[in-house]
């Protein structure tokens, strides 16, 4: 018998167990690899470190065809996971960004912020504005990483993230309405892949499937023991007490919702509310109909997957011209 795993603490089926003595067994999300120049799509990735005492680090990619005088659009990405599991540098996300690059064609940089329980929130949230501030740090073209000083256009950056990484980027981009980010950087626009928001309320799709809730309830809570509950701003942006969305530091949102998740309802009341609550900016949403969370990371090849992948591209290039330097 493995003797790290004794007795069992807390179990959270398909995904992780955790024991009393502190040993966590990921289930999901482990399988790293390593940067590479990838076969299929040409896009180069390499690993940077953005904070030597916490281990903070990141991936770069960028496209197989780039010059230093056609700066491109940046995308700083944050994988999803419950803020439990998964990795930036696991298979399933390092192939994803590979695809988005590659369609896109922009830079991007998909950060390996901490996990929990190891790292209780808000170590996810306090990592992720960091990997930002770093990013922001190159914007005078004198930053420690050359794929950024060279090839980015630092007026045309997105935060993009899917599940609990969307939930990041939501926090992110309040935060950034309300601190500075270095150099004065600003966020072009954000995109929230079936965002992990939740409440203590039940509403819509949430009613059919209670042990999906329960099982969401109990992840968040062991993911953020300091949570005031259900209703944390973190989690439930649009819960009583929770800063206005109109505070949100970006002029563009997308929304894209899957038609069979749990969190559809709760992701179209964010789109509606966000539209309707004085923000300046532009909103939009897209349902994939017939899919389940994350269905583009679990079946990657299918044509809804291709789909959504070409709507981010598209989004991401909307308006641009690329800068000549």
């Amino acid at each position: 018998m493995d003797q790290n795993k004794v007795e069992l603490d807390h179990e959270f089926l398909p995904f992780l167990r955790a024991y009393k003595n502190g040993y966590i067994e990921r289930l999901i999300g482990s399988d790293i690899v390593s940067s590479s120049i990838d076969p299929q799509t040409g896009v180069s990735s390499k690993d940077v470190t953005i904070q030597n005492e916490t281990g903070l680090s990141a991936r770069l990619y960028i496209p197989k065809t780039i010059s230093k005088h056609q700066k491109l659009p940046l995308l700083i990405y944050f994988h999803g996971g419950s803020f439990l599991i998964e990795s930036a540098f696991s298979s399933v996300y390092h192939q994803y960004m590979n695809s988005v690059v590659a369609e896109a064609n922009v830079v991007a940089m998909s950060v390996e912020y901490r996990l929990a329980p190891e790292h209780p929130l808000p170590i996810a949230y306090n990592d992720s504005w960091e990997a930002i501030q770093w990013v922001a740090s190159h914007s005078n073209g004198e930053g420690s990483e050359s794929w950024l000083n060279d090839y980015v256009a630092f007026d045309r950056v997105f935060l993009g993230g899917d599940s609990a990484g969307a939930n990041i980027v939501h926090n992110m981009a309040m935060r950034a309405g309300e601190v500075e980010l270095k150099n004065c950087l600003k966020i072009h626009g954000i995109i929230l892949v079936q965002p992990y928001f939740w409440g203590a309320e039940r509403i819509g799709a949430e009613e059919s499937d209670l042990a999906k809730r329960d099982l969401i309830n109990k992840m968040w809570i062991y993911a953020c023991p300091s949570t005031i509950g259900h209703d944390d701003p973190y989690i439930n942006p649009l819960a009583p007490g929770a800063p206005s969305l109109c505070k949100l530091g970006c002029s563009r949102v997308l929304v894209l919702i899957a038609g069979e998740d749990v969190f559809r309802d709760r992701d179209f009341l964010y789109y509606e509310t966000l539209r309707k609550c004085g923000w300046g900016g532009v909103a939009e949403v897209i349902e994939t109909e017939g899919e389940d969370h994350v269905f583009h990371l679990l079946n990657p090849t299918c044509n809804k997957a291709i789909s959504m992948i070409m709507s981010l591209a598209s989004y991401m290039n909307q308006d641009n011209t690329t800068t000549s330097k």
